[in-house]
């Protein structure tokens, strides 16, 4: 179980909490912690609905063998895997994007957007290779980096709220309610990590008492790390130095109480959870990408060696990635990535309301995930258009090409999907 709790960890804390702590502070300004409160309770509530599932369904699918058992061989359940892959590849931008921002804090103390673009493709190209020459091997490091990464964090927020002002956190200076809405809608990128978990369960021994306990060991844990790193933030820098500092606020807000060896501590940290998160999600995405060619719905070429150990659906996913990381700044892509997956999230709890007879759920709690998650998307989609109306089209664009291409390619191929074992 703590090789999947690790996965659980690793997934979620991986990056988020390093990339859209400058984001969500926009919105939700001081009470962002309430608004990572709030996140963390739709997360739980889609915690127990994919632990049904994946101890009903073990597999090494997950989500991808969710929907295809939901909804059948269709294409519904074809256009949203096809819609998840996208929704890997604008996190994978997300974590790339980080890591080019904190990577560019030890080259500049002003660093320009394109600095910090060229440093992102530089890592997207590196792991890719790293990828293709065997990305298992890196894999055995998994549980040791987030381990150190999670002391680091665990660490900063004890000694930061030992020195934190709590004027910056009186409710007076918070902001109105559907601000700390949206701030909950734009991080949840940084939940969304837990769906990677349900894809261990074809190795469990017992995923149906093993897989529960991990999801939701995981996840409060997670919960807990973000609450105190969160509140350790908002006490020590002002909105306003949380919005100079946007792309490496965690680093930034180690200054008041670590000074610059904090600082360089926090941003080191960062360079590490972002790059193990590229490669982790590369893997993952890729094989994503691999089962959903594997399965009938994407070209069978895909799912074959292009270069070294890497298949087409690596390269083809590091390409897409390129393309995202170039298109938009921090802002846009958290945004994006964090409606696409509330959507698949909701998709999945919407399929989860049509087996509820074989995975024995109580109904009221499914039900509240697949509200919570469309509430919250709706909530970020009016957010999103106000501050960032292109990323919101290039959302709408992807999803209705997701389902489009999957129409396609069928009527095209005249290819089904084969049910996994």
């Amino acid at each position: 179980m703590a090789a999947a709790v690790s996965i659980g960890i690793g997934g979620m804390v991986g990056a988020g909490i390093f990339s859209i702590l400058g984001v969500v502070a926009q919105a939700a300004g001081s009470a962002m912690w309430l608004a990572f409160a709030i996140g963390g309770v739709v997360a739980l509530f889609s915690t127990y609905s994919y632990a049904k599932l994946g101890a009903t369904f073990p597999s090494a699918g997950g989500a991808v063998h969710f929907l295809v058992k939901s909804f059948g061989d269709g294409v519904l359940a074809g256009g949203l895997n096809l819609f998840m892959w996208a929704g890997y590849i604008i996190s994978l931008a997300l974590y790339a994007t980080a890591f080019g921002s904190y990577a560019a804090t030890f080259i500049t103390t002003t660093p320009s957007p394109m600095l910090v673009k060229s440093l992102a493709l530089a890592a997207v190209l590196l792991l890719t290779v790293v990828n293709a020459f065997g990305a298992r091997s890196m894999g055995r490091w998994e549980t040791v980096i987030v381990a150190i990464k999670v002391a680091i964090l665990v660490l900063f927020a004890a000694a930061g709220l030992w020195f934190m002002k709590p004027g910056n956190l009186s409710p007076a200076l918070w902001p109105e309610a559907t601000a700390i809405l949206f701030g909950a809608g734009v991080l949840f990128i940084g939940y969304e990590g837990f769906g990677l978990v349900t894809n261990a369960a074809r190795d469990m021994r017992d995923p149906r008492t093993m897989l529960p306990r991990a999801l939701y060991t995981s996840v409060i844990l997670v919960i807990t790390i973000y609450l105190a790193v969160s509140i350790t933030v908002s006490g020590n820098l002002t909105n306003a130095q949380i919005e100079q500092a946007r792309g490496y606020a965690l680093a930034e807000a180690a200054k008041p109480f670590l000074g610059e060896f904090g600082f360089r501590l926090i941003a080191i940290a960062a360079l590490f959870s972002t790059a193990s998160a590229i490669n982790a999600t590369l893997f993952g995405s890729a094989n994503v990408c691999y089962m959903i060619a594997r399965d009938g719905e994407l070209p069978e070429r895909l799912s074959g060696s292009a270069w070294k150990d890497a298949t087409g659906a690596l390269l083809l996913t590091a390409a897409l990635v390129v393309l995202v990381t170039l298109g938009f700044d921090l802002s846009g892509i958290a945004m994006m990535g964090s409606a696409a997956f509330l959507l698949v999230y909701a998709a999945v709890n919407a399929g989860h309301l049509r087996v509820l007879k074989e995975t024995g759920a109580n109904a009221i709690i499914v039900w509240l995930s697949f509200i919570t998650c469309l509430a919250m998307f709706v909530a970020l989609g009016i957010y999103t258009w106000r501050q960032q109306p292109a990323a919101m089209v290039a959302l709408v664009i992807i999803a209705a090409a997701s389902f489009a291409a999957e129409w396609a390619y069928r009527r095209w191929t005249g290819r089904t999907i084969k049910s996994p074992p």
